[in-house]
């Protein structure tokens, strides 16, 4: 299996995009996009706001809500050039709820925009915030570079004069909204509110998770009285999302890892539904399926697995699995329930209520999926790793609903319309 998905050439996943079919800006009513829907193979379309009516009753539904951290910021040197600094991960305190409450000082991996003008010394930027005056330094640690899928990332320190202040109130009050390179224009203060889920949560991604965007607070009371269960995990997004394949074939692509957290009632509740779930966009998928890859490295190993359950890019094509998919361990085959409890035994044993992780995992034709029964999810760009995790899902039939979508007037992209896939 793995080596077919391997040489996949991405040029198979191309498809003309003109500029002006890419959604510059939401809709005024976020429920009132248009939804391709995909059933069997039958494509038809209708309002997202009616949603609900295509879901069956006591379905389980799994949102990501993480929410979009204002990264980017911009200093301007002595010399008049302007530095942009884009804070792709925490390094320093690494854990994201502690980092947004330092008072003093942290650090991030970032990538940095213009950085040939900086070669050395402190970036410094002066502001003010609740009538607190304080100044903001940033310095380079250039011995910790680390390349990245997204690109490459410099240590960066940040140190400010102000210890009423945390670092979440300075980005609130100095970082930029970064909404997607292909928009090709500004972040509107209208971004801050538009380019967030309506339940967005936790924070910590530079990308929103956008299948999210077009749900109300109406939506999902649709959903509850139509009787689907709702859960909710975070993954952040991070800015190798965007990343497009540039190898010709994408055993080339270097997947970027992204951070997952899943409580312990999520898991309770997948095993309740026989982990069947319907996905709310690709990064809901990412951290689904890699949930049973995670619970199969409990099986495999369990004292390697407890220190480490990161996902890696081509692990869950390298394990033996039966036709079903499913990874096969001393000649049984691994069910996701069997990885779910896997999971549910290793917090119970430490007493935890959440799982932390991360995963890396890239999901191609050839890919079966294990968790993920439906999926609610935008019209991605060509040749990127999304429109792959979306022809796996469909068993390679992607193209039906891309061209319905295309000769339809259909918006794409992060702002764009909405699909729900039922294979």
């Amino acid at each position: 299996m793995s080596e077919d998905t391997k040489h996949i050439s991405i040029s198979d996943y191309n498809y003309p995009l003109p500029d002006e079919r890419i959604a510059k800006f939401p809709l005024t009513e976020r429920d009132h996009s248009k939804l391709l829907l995909y059933k069997h193979g039958d494509v038809s379309e209708d309002i997202f706001y009616n949603l609900p009516e295509y879901l069956p009753k006591g379905a389980l539904m799994v949102f990501n809500n993480t929410k979009v951290i204002q990264a980017r910021m911009h200093f301007r040197k002595e010399t008049g050039a302007l530095i942009e600094v884009f804070l792709m991960e925490p390094a320093q305190p690494t854990d994201y709820e502690l980092m947004f409450q330092t008072n003093h000082e942290c650090a991030w991996l970032c990538m940095v925009g213009n950085l040939k003008k900086w070669k050395e010394g402190a970036l410094k930027r002066a502001f003010e915030i609740k009538g607190h005056k304080l100044t903001l330094t940033a310095t380079m640690d250039r011995s910790k570079v680390q390349e990245q899928a997204g690109g490459t990332n410099h240590w960066i320190q940040f140190e400010w004069d102000n210890t009423n202040i945390s670092f979440a109130e300075i980005l609130e009050a100095v970082g930029e909204l970064p909404i997607p390179p292909y928009l090709n224009r500004a972040t509107e203060e209208s971004d801050k509110e538009t380019y967030q889920t309506v339940y967005s949560k936790i924070k910590g991604s530079v990308a929103a998770p956008t299948a999210g965007l077009h749900f109300t607070d109406k939506v999902l009371k649709a959903l509850d009285e139509h009787g689907v269960d709702r859960e909710e995990l975070t993954l952040h997004v991070g800015a190798g999302t965007f990343k497009p394949v540039k190898s010709q074939e994408i055993e080339g692509h270097n997947m970027h890892t992204e951070f997952v957290v899943v409580r312990r009632q999520t898991l309770e509740k997948l095993l309740k539904h026989k982990c069947h779930a319907v996905a709310v966009g690709t990064t809901s998928v990412r951290t689904l399926e890699s949930l049973y890859y995670m619970g199969v490295k409990l099986v495999l190993s369990p004292e390697t697995a407890e220190k480490d359950l990161h996902v890696n890019q081509w692990e869950p094509y390298d394990l033996p699995h039966n036709e079903e998919g499913l990874v096969i361990v001393n000649g049984k085959a691994i069910t996701a329930e069997d990885s779910i409890r896997h999971l549910l035994a290793y917090l119970n044993k430490d007493g935890l209520n959440v799982l932390h992780s991360s995963t890396q995992i890239i999901i191609a034709p050839g890919y079966t999926y294990k968790i993920v029964k439906a999926l609610v999810t935008n019209f991605h760009q060509p040749q990127s790793t999304l429109l792959l995790l979306v022809s796996a899902f469909l068993k390679g039939d992607w193209r039906k609903v891309y061209d319905y979508a295309l000769s339809h007037d259909f918006r794409f992209l992060s702002y764009g319309d909405s699909s729900l896939l039922i294979p």
